[in-house]
């Protein structure tokens, strides 16, 4: 807990933290109350908030974690009336924690208001008090694209009035970022995430695509990719119930609409959210996640207010299902063991769909004004309800043997680093040995065409498996598989898996060859080398007679010959992290 720095005041302990203004003269009515809906606050106004709720409520406390791109730190709000002095998250606390997580994309503020009211009315017991839960908020996660400030980069959105900017202080979408933790705030959250550890995780979005008449849209992560008996639970319990508890408050809510410049009346998939994603990255570790999708075209009134009743409906129920959500998460640590198979893609199982009962508007392709071409218009005055198909099932499409360990060379600093910063159990070997080990072979990947958050993201990546003798060195460092963030280490160090660190370039120096050969003088060797080596030698003329290109490319034969030689370095195309057992 040493991470934390605590700033809360305590009045009999730190006497001289007392404020000199009469506390019963503060007023927590918020920006969003007093503009009638139509305004969020700036981050100097959020944080000065917190920082006083906090002086008034003891039943509130506010963290400063590490510091983001923007040079401001982080900031952790939590309610917990019987909070302890030393420590409201030690282990072997009795409650679940609800983390929930704001303005990852500042111009989305909806939470961040929702957030603001929620906590002060928990703190002023103007709603009930959670027994079996603490809540943790993050009240702004992207400090720096809050302080960008404008009125006009939400194109498609009805307010409010200003707000804040996408991209981080470094312009980075930081919902892209928390395996590949390029930013500061990706690292600050990882650190708080598993100082935290929570049950569950609320993030608040807006979306983009289609209309319909709903205010609020849920995306839960994927169930089947979450697994077992938790996932089970994600998606015939806790989402009936959430939905079931806001159309009682006369709130609908539907899944997030997944489509794009088409009307959802002919159905439409489930968001299938990988690592790369807030809630794909906490589903790593067990956590129920979920994020909030409000309608961006809706007021924004509506929005937050909706917003701070679903997370109204989500903590009585998370609260009533404490003890079972606390033995499900207990039992899905030993889920995934050495030796099991775990999917590292997914696809969507079409043998298997849902029905419900969506309202949407009507749609029609029109002739646009500007383009002269067909474009897609809503009609608001045409509003449908009627069932269409939801495919919400995936089932694993490619899939790996858990091995009981990762070797990973000790150059490799930057891969410990993250396994370090997200609580991975890491061993550093002692002394020189040979163990046999599996070792990839990249022999495809597809590379994005344009940057894409930093990076050249790989994809379609195809690995061939080899059985060595491997040298592991002095120095170098052993992961072991047993362990609660087994399933981090198998979508980060598993080349073919989508979010991992080799698709996100952390291993783009084994894809260049380093040595080579000048042809004038790899020529008489390639011959004395063909000559003894004869199975080699009736190869190459094979493949000359069975393939044209290949027979008329003079340098790619020389090439060809090159790579079957004792010349040819083994560091190509070879992926430098091994397995062990399975």
């Amino acid at each position: 807990m040493n991470r934390f720095y605590f700033l809360l005041c305590i009045p009999f302990l730190f006497s001289s933290c007392s404020s000199e203004k009469d506390k019963s003269n503060f007023d927590f009515t918020t920006v969003f109350e007093t503009s009638n809906g139509l305004e969020t606050p700036t981050y100097p106004e959020v944080v000065e908030f917190y920082t006083q709720l906090a002086e008034v409520h003891t039943s509130i406390a506010m963290y400063t974690m590490g510091k983001t791109d923007s040079g401001e730190p982080l900031h952790l709000i939590t309610f917990n009336p019987n909070r302890s002095f030393e420590s409201e998250f030690s282990g072997d606390s009795r409650k679940n924690v609800l983390l929930i997580n704001n303005g990852i994309h500042p111009g989305e503020s909806d939470g961040i208001d929702a957030s603001m009211l929620l906590l002060r009315d928990l703190a002023e017991n103007k709603i009930d008090t959670p027994k079996n839960t603490i809540i943790a908020v993050i009240p702004v996660y992207n400090i720096g694209g809050a302080l960008n400030r404008n009125s006009d980069s939400r194109t498609n959105q009805n307010g409010p009035i200003s707000y804040g900017f996408r991209g981080n202080a470094r312009n980075y979408d930081l919902n892209r970022d928390f395996i590949k933790a390029d930013t500061k705030n990706a690292r600050a959250f990882t650190e708080l995430f598993r100082t935290v550890k929570p049950d569950l995780f609320i993030d608040n979005h807006v979306s983009n695509g289609a209309d319909y008449q709903y205010t609020l849209t849920h995306l839960f992560t994927q169930h089947n990719k979450l697994g077992g008996d938790l996932g089970n639970y994600l998606h015939t319990s806790l989402m009936t119930q959430l939905q079931d508890s806001l159309q009682k408050s006369s709130l609908d809510i539907t899944p997030y609409v997944n489509v794009f410049n088409r009307t959802p009346d002919n159905g439409f998939t489930q968001f299938l959210d990988s690592p790369r994603y807030s809630t794909g990255y906490t589903t790593l570790f067990n956590t129920l996640g979920m994020m909030v999708e409000t309608h961006m075209l809706k007021p924004y009134k509506q929005r937050v207010e909706g917003t701070y009743e679903l997370m109204k409906s989500f903590i009585n129920i998370a609260d009533k299902d404490a003890e079972v959500i606390k033995e499900l998460r207990k039992n899905a640590l030993t889920k995934h063991k050495a030796g099991d198979s775990y999917p590292l893609s997914w696809k969507i199982d079409s043998t298997k769909t849902s029905q419900i009962s969506f309202k949407g508007y009507e749609g029609e392709m029109i002739k646009s004004g500007i383009t002269g071409m067909d474009r897609l218009k809503y009609n608001r005055n045409a509003p449908f309800t009627k069932d269409v198909m939801y495919y919400n099932y995936f089932k694993a499409a490619d899939s790996v043997i858990i091995p009981s360990a990762y070797i990973i060379p000790e150059g490799y600093w930057n891969i410990i680093d993250l396994l370090d910063l997200n609580e991975i159990r890491v061993t550093k070997i002692k002394k020189d040995t040979v163990i046999d080990a599996e070792v990839y072979k990249i022999i495809d990947y597809k590379s994005v065409g344009n940057p894409y958050e930093g990076h050249y993201l790989h994809y379609q990546t195809k690995v061939r498996t080899v059985n060595e003798k491997v040298a592991i060195k002095k120095g170098d460092y052993r992961i072991d598989t047993n362990q609660e963030g087994v399933r981090y280490l198998l979508e980060t160090l598993e080349p073919e898996a989508q979010d991992s660190f080799f698709n996100w370039n952390f291993f783009d120096t084994v894809l260049q060859q380093k040595e080579g050969f000048s042809p004038y003088v790899w020529e008489d060797m390639a011959l004395i080398f063909l000559n003894d080596n004869a199975e080699i030698k009736k190869e190459f003329e094979a493949k000359k007679t069975s393939d044209a290109s290949f027979a008329e490319n003079w340098y790619a034969q020389l090439d060809w010959i090159h790579k079957q030689s004792p010349a040819y370095e083994k560091t190509h195309l070879r992926y430098p992290i091994i397995r062990v057992g399975g």
